[in-house]
């Protein structure tokens, strides 16, 4: 992989996967905007506990491994967190999360919810990132503008044209 790695936290509130996102990840990766490196499909449970959801008609068989590795690290050594089975709880519950972490699922998901952990890798910006790191860069952070803030963007700059 050479481009940078976004994780990607999508709520439903009642899932309906019909392969309109898969089809738009394949149209994606074929134009060499990003691709697709794995999903995982969560509920967390009122108790706070994660439990993994079969994935939707036309997903690899085993997306959702690397996920769940990366993403539900322990605090000891970093050990990643089991996956049992097909569905079936991550063997970490949430307080037991490495708390030298910068974010985890447990901060993105509130419990009694269900949502889509997908990490897409953006090849459009292989080149970019590759270019910063021989001028002597370090990414610090990324991160999406939350939709409040995408709002307030969106009227700023039509405040500038008129």
């Amino acid at each position: 992989m050479t481009g940078p790695i976004q994780v990607l936290v999508v709520d439903f509130d009642r899932p309906t996967f019909s392969g309109e996102v898969l089809a738009e990840f394949t149209r994606l990766r074929e134009a060499g905007i990003v691709r697709l490196v794995d999903l995982l499909v969560v509920s967390r449970t009122e108790e706070g506990a994660f439990e993994t959801l079969p994935l939707p008609e036309g997903v690899e068989a085993d997306f959702g491994d690397l996920a769940a590795r990366i993403l539900g690290q322990t605090d000891n050594a970093r050990e990643p967190m089991a996956q049992t089975g097909e569905t079936g709880e991550l063997a970490t519950q949430p307080d037991e999360v490495d708390a030298a972490s910068t974010w985890s699922l447990t901060d993105a998901i509130p419990t009694g919810h269900t949502a889509a952990v997908a990490l897409i890798e953006h090849t459009w910006a292989a080149s970019l990132s590759e270019a910063i790191e021989r001028a002597g860069g370090t990414f610090l952070d990324e991160t999406w503008l939350a939709r409040e803030d995408r709002e307030l963007l969106e009227t700023l700059i039509a405040e500038r044209t008129t």
